[in-house]
């Protein structure tokens, strides 16, 4: 009998991060401590909940981790996601029971700023309407329409949030000539300005940036903390960006917004509903590019946060502090000599 079990709701089907339908990438560090990955075919969360009560850990995927589950686990002392955003784990109920949720905040972010300056230079130019144009026979009408924009030299980029994936598309973007504004009252002003951005409020952002790119994390705090009222601040020739997460816009306001032109465009790789309803007008706008939340997609992207997975779940089974942890606050919660010190990475706004 293994010394730890780690349990997991058990796919339907093999999922594009699990190649394969095995564990042997999480287990290049489990294996060492004894451990044993369990799946649980449960059809309801009773059920998962009496197959899981006696885990060890849980790895956060396939089904969401609530209050009810966490509060009916007899030993669990860390809950793992492979992924940013925590969203799918109750962190406030994990953190009341004294457990750790780890999550994998700097592994793929390479691939989400990359995605952020594609969907800012493809809105910019307007690559969806030039597409048509040649397709349509239209060729003639492509420089005219271009011709009454400015160049992106000289224009504003305003930083909703500057975590990593901003900090990383800053670097990529100031190339390009761009002036940089942040709102993010988490980060030190000190680290805006080594990225050569501005650090101001968020009105302030809001009404003086040409182009927005929204990276806030899918938290409470941050739910639709971008809604109607924002948008009626911008300027009417203003771009908006969001490769963080759906939620944290309000999608009838930014609907409303590209119809009634108190914006001009937007490049969207997430949305509130996800897939998203046929009948959604995002879908049925020129002035929209779209993309299926894949902006973190690469060939090194599931294995790096499988092998993550396994990593932060070894390191809190053998007494140790997990490298990144979305509720440091939960050493209140515990007993302090628990934990040798190892890493206390908290990158707000990541």
């Amino acid at each position: 009998m293994a010394s730890f079990k780690v349990a997991t709701q058990k796919p339907p089907g093999v999922t594009f991060d699990m190649a394969g339908g095995s564990y042997e990438l999480e287990m290049e560090s489990l294996s060492s401590i004894d451990a044993e990955i369990v799946e649980i075919a449960a059809d309801s969360e009773q059920e998962f909940i009496e197959a899981a009560r006696d885990c060890d850990a849980i790895i956060a995927r396939g089904r969401r981790i609530s209050k009810n589950i966490i509060d009916n686990l007899d030993n669990c002392r860390v809950i793992s996601l492979g992924s940013v955003g925590a969203d799918t784990v109750d962190v406030a109920a994990a953190t009341a029971r004294g457990i750790p949720v780890t999550n994998v905040p700097d592994t793929f972010i390479e691939e989400v700023a990359d995605h952020t300056i594609m969907l800012m230079l493809a809105t910019f130019r307007r690559l969806k309407t030039m597409d048509t144009y040649v397709r349509d026979g239209r060729w003639s009408e492509g420089r005219p329409l271009l011709s009454t924009f400015p160049r992106l030299m000289g224009q504003t980029l305003g930083f909703i949030a500057f975590g990593h994936v901003a900090r990383a598309t800053a670097v990529r973007a100031a190339p390009f000539g761009v002036r940089m504004l942040a709102y993010d009252p988490y980060i030190e002003e000190l680290t805006m300005s080594a990225y050569g951005v501005e650090p101001v409020g968020y009105n302030e952002l809001l009404e003086n940036s040409d182009i927005i790119s929204m990276h806030a994390p899918a938290t409470p705090e941050a739910e639709h903390m971008l809604r109607e009222e924002h948008f009626r601040k911008m300027k009417p020739t203003a771009l908006f960006v969001n490769n963080g997460r759906g939620p944290t816009v309000e999608e009838s306001g930014l609907i409303k917004a590209l119809q009634e032109g108190w914006i001009a465009a937007a490049g969207l790789d997430v949305l509130e509903q996800e897939p998203p309803d046929p009948e959604n007008p995002l879908l049925h706008m020129d002035n929209v590019i779209l993309t299926p939340h894949v902006a973190s997609a690469s060939e090194r992207m599931g294995p790096e946060t499988r092998r993550r997975v396994g990593q932060e779940i070894s390191l809190v089974l053998t007494g140790r502090w997990p490298r990144t942890c979305v509720n440091p606050s939960v050493l209140e919660k515990t007993d302090l000599r628990r934990w040798q010190p190892y890493s206390m990475e908290r990158g707000p706004g990541s």
